[in-house]
This record gives structure tokens, sequence and C-alpha cells, in this order.
């Protein structure tokens, strides 16, 4: 049973003690484990269960729909560091397209910030080195459309690049989805 994922807006993880508290016990792949439970609510061995059915692998998934794409890029990272295999540049394509949404999610929140409005650009190099990673893996891989994420990768570069950098085109309620096949 997959029990609904619960944020605090003032914590990043869905548990009782805050960031801060955690930080001074855990280092960050047990806190991202730890966060990864509670999304998934069981434990499991890691090593023995196949990638498509990781709870690292479905927490970016999920962690990606619900817009929590920092978080995202957090909980992959954890199955990217100790990959063995070409999987490791399909999980840095999946890190660097959460990155670049990340970009996005913080121009459209706050445009004006001299920091976040400078922010398209290094969208636009994270969704290319993206689609370049994940292009290999075309048409799917570990139930993913491969495939259809290149094309919108290839989307927001064009919507980007063809307003000179302009305009953002993400918003809350037309942020992409991705689902899987398994």
């Amino acid at each position: 049973m997959v029990r609904p994922l619960v944020l605090r807006k003032n914590r990043g993880f869905a548990h009782h003690l805050s960031r801060d508290q955690i930080k001074r016990f855990m280092n960050k792949g047990e806190r991202i484990s730890r966060f990864v439970r509670e999304l998934g609510g069981e434990d499991v061995d890691l090593a023995r269960i196949p990638i498509s059915k990781h709870p690292f692998y479905l927490a970016y998934f999920r962690c990606w729909n619900e817009q929590l794409y920092y978080e995202a890029h957090d909980v992959l990272e954890q199955l990217w560091l100790k990959a063995e295999t070409g999987d490791a540049i399909f999980f840095k394509g999946l890190i660097q397209a959460a990155g670049a949404f990340v970009h996005l999610q913080k121009n459209f929140e706050q445009p004006a910030h001299p920091k976040h409005q400078r922010r398209l650009r290094p969208a636009v190099r994270l969704f290319r080195l993206a689609e370049n990673n994940l292009t290999v893996f075309q048409p799917h891989h570990y139930g993913l459309d491969v495939t259809a994420l290149c094309q919108l990768l290839r989307a927001q570069v064009d919507r980007i690049v063809g307003s000179d950098y302009q305009t953002n085109p993400w918003s809350p309620k037309t942020a992409p989805k991705l689902e899987l096949r398994v």
C-alpha cells in the first residue's frame, strides 16, 4: 500500500523532526533513505530489488509528479552514486531533467529575485545535457517512455530559446507528469 506524500511547509521531508534536527544524526544518504521509506512505508533489501521496482527509483517519479523536483533529484542521486553499470548515465539524465525543472520552478516562484531571474539559461543547459544522456535509452527503459521524456525536454528548450530566454514555460498548473509502465 502506498501512503500519500505529506509535506509540511516548514520542513523538507515527511517526518516529525525538522531537517536541522535530522542532519545532526544522519548523513544525506541516510536522510534520503528515511524519506523514501516514509513514502513507501516498507523496508526492503535495496541490493536485491530490480531497478524498476526500487523504492528510490519510484520515489523519483512520485516526487516529480508532486513538483518536488529537488527532492526527486536527491532521491535518485542515491542510486546514481551506487550505479556500476550503464544505468549511471540514465540516472544522471533523470537527475539533470529534475534539476532543470528546479530552475524553472524557482524562476516561476520568484521571477524578480536577482538569482532566480537568471535561471532559464542554466535550465536549458541541463535540459540539453539530460536529453543527451537519455537519448541512448530510447524508446523505453525501466518502464519509462524515454522518447516522450526527450521530446518534453526538447520542447522546453525550444520554448525558452524561442523566447530569447524571456519566457518560462513552467507553471504549477501545467507541470509535466511522468508515468511508469511497469
